[in-house]
């Protein structure tokens, strides 16, 4: 029984030590056999696609590589790394490049027989001269300063219009239309009676100044009265002369221009409050432009500025800055400037659209091509080729855009060579390094 016993024992160790052996070393043979039949390939560009077989990537056209796993726990952090300098590249046994300043990015490397495949294309940062004038669109209208309303000053009626038509074209002196005023018809009579009164009283002392009234000479009351109601000194002498009262007199055009609006019809009774013509003067006009933000810097007061119109071409109206707008618009971000213009043959017609080229002042400074910056919201990013296939994020400062160039004020130097072509694709990738190395640190640091 003992002897039973203990061969049952035995056998049972034996039957454990052969388990023990094949669950240590004979699965890793399996998992190792597994791992080199059973190889996956993916993108570098496009790590989502994984194939079973080599070949090329039918999104980019890169070729795909292998998938490396990480041969154990300790070794995660070198398997990262391999994997990301494949997907980046760079052979596994190349040393990583020097972490960016940029937060969220990490220098990226590009073998060079892959740099032309991939687009790649690159500018030097040149010191110029940058004229920064800049081009906007705006609107023609009336020189406010230029519009006339026209009233009278006393009640009446229209009895004749000689200006009966929006648009229409009034000289300064030209008749507008004739009123009859029963208080202005009164007034001259009274002026009349005045006159004739002082012909008939000899003038006392020298003084001329009689028939009066407690002081108050008749004559000079009168003529005042009507000077005041704007009836000119031609109207005036033609009164005297002739001795009688001016039943419907005659209302002329203070300015030259055009009857921008007409309330006065034949017939009408007409109040001092009643605005019967709006006339503008048209030789200057406004050009209304709008300023985006970025170029609001750019602009001063009485800066040269030009307009083209469509229906005009190849002819240039040149002209200047005369009022910026201290506000900015709600609705489309831009400030109103407003720049005057002669328009002495009436070329130029209000609400007319405009291309308005703004010059700005010249001067000279690092410019790079408006396709190397990518604007992320947070910070402006460039890539620089550092030589060899390195790239390496730089965060910049722009200053003004000139047609197709930035302004560098910090971050580029003159003469490095910047990325214009292919650059998101970089800017993915290194955002992409840059995640998988802080998760290889985390990891790091948990151990």
């Amino acid at each position: 029984m003992k002897n039973f016993i203990l061969g049952f024992v035995v056998a049972a160790a034996l039957l454990a030590g052969s388990y023990w052996a094949y669950s240590r070393w004979g699965g890793k043979m399996a998992t190792g056999a597994d791992q080199l039949t059973d190889i996956k390939y993916q993108c570098p560009m496009h790590p989502t696609y994984i194939s079973d077989e080599p070949g090329n990537c039918p999104i980019c056209g890169m070729e795909l590589v292998p998938i490396k796993p990480p041969a154990s726990l300790d070794s995660q952090k070198t398997g990262l790394e391999n994997g990301m300098a494949d997907m980046a590249g760079m052979p596994s046994d190349q040393p990583a490049a020097s972490e960016s300043e940029v937060p969220g990015y990490a220098p990226v490397m590009i073998p060079q027989d892959r740099i032309q495949s991939m687009g790649i294309t690159f500018a030097e940062a040149r010191r110029m001269e940058l004229d920064q004038s800049f081009r906007t669109f705006g609107r023609i209208t009336y020189d406010e300063t230029r519009i006339h309303h026209l009233h009278t000053k006393f009640e009446g009626y229209i009895e004749a219009l000689y200006a009966n038509y929006v648009g229409q074209f009034v000289k300064q002196g030209a008749p507008l239309f004739s009123i009859y005023s029963p208080e202005l018809y009164a007034t001259q009579n009274e002026y009349l009676l005045a006159l004739r009164a002082r012909q008939q009283v000899p003038p006392v002392s020298g003084d001329d100044a009689f028939p009066a009234v407690g002081n108050v000479d008749l004559v000079a009351a009168a003529r005042q009265r009507l000077t005041l109601w704007d009836i000119g000194d031609d109207d005036i002498r033609e009164l005297e002369r002739t001795g009688k009262a001016i039943r419907a007199l005659t209302i002329y055009a203070p300015v030259s221009g055009y009857v921008l609006q007409k309330t006065a019809l034949q017939g009408l009774k007409v109040m001092p409050a009643d605005n019967l013509y709006d006339i503008v003067d048209l030789s200057t006009v406004w050009v209304l432009a709008d300023i985006y933000e970025v170029n609001l810097s750019l602009v001063r007061l009485g800066q040269p500025a030009s307009i083209t119109l469509a229906y005009q071409p190849g002819k240039t109206w040149r002209g200047r800055v005369a009022f910026i707008n201290p506000t900015v618009d709600p609705a489309t971000r831009t400030v109103k400037a407003r720049l005057e213009f002669a328009n002495p043959d009436n070329e130029l017609k209000p609400d007319m659209y405009a291309d308005v080229v703004i010059g700005g002042a010249r001067a000279t400074g690092i410019a790079v091509p408006e396709s190397a910056v990518i604007a992320t919201g947070e910070r402006n990013i460039v890539f620089v080729a550092m030589g060899n296939g390195l790239f390496e994020p730089r965060e910049v400062t722009l200053g003004a855009q000139v047609r197709n160039l930035y302004e560098i004020k910090q971050g580029v130097s003159e003469g490095e060579r910047v990325v214009t072509g292919a650059n998101f694709l970089l800017d993915s990738e290194s955002k992409l390094k840059a995640s998988v190395s802080g998760m290889v640190g985390e990891h790091k640091h948990g151990q």
